[in-house]
């Protein structure tokens, strides 16, 4: 076990081989497993719910990648983890986007460099993370304007709560960076 991590992260020795399939998985998409999702290997059935979701939002269509991945670089620079903003920064210059821009995104999320109808999806998520009871029928009316639908709005929530509760397990953990593990 690491020194930094606080849990010993092997798997259940009856599951071992169900969570090496997983990590197998993951490495043939990624080239790599990530250490954020090794820690997950501790529980095989979080592991797969996990994997599952992150399966789901890489297949569908409707959610940009670079939508996707922007709520959860901000969500993740909210709660402070280096993992995942290093992880997803890393994703988004993939995509073409440029790191200064990224960076002043944490700093106001109006500079989030999106078309306006993502960005105004992206800053309502936020909002949900820091004040959920502020939601109401007319911001929800101000994104079907710009032609997000239910399904859209809810899964961008679900993303930011997600990664919100990912960046503890990882904070809590002592998951700070890629390849600590190793």
């Amino acid at each position: 076990m690491n020194d930094n991590v606080l849990i010993d992260i092997t798997p259940p020795d009856t599951e071992r081989k169900q969570v090496e399939a997983v990590f197998s998985m993951i490495e043939e998409s990624l080239g790599f497993v990530p250490d954020g999702l090794r820690l997950y290997g501790v529980s095989p059935a979080l592991l797969k719910s996990f994997v599952t979701a992150i399966g789901y939002f890489r297949a569908q269509d409707r959610l940009s990648q670079e939508l996707l991945a922007t709520i959860r670089y901000l969500t993740a620079s909210k709660n402070d983890c280096s993992f995942c903003i290093d992880f997803n920064e890393g994703i988004l210059l993939q995509l073409g986007k440029d790191r200064a821009e990224l960076q002043a995104a944490r700093e106001d999320v109006h500079k989030a460099p999106l078309p306006d109808n993502e960005r105004a999806l992206l800053e309502f998520a936020l909002a949900a993370l820091d004040n959920p009871d502020s939601a109401s029928a007319e911001d929800i009316a101000k994104m079907k304007a710009l032609g997000w639908t239910d399904q859209d709005i809810f899964e961008a929530v679900y993303v930011a709560a997600n990664n919100r509760a990912f960046t503890t397990m990882l904070k809590t953990f002592g998951i700070e960076r890629q390849g600590q593990l190793d």
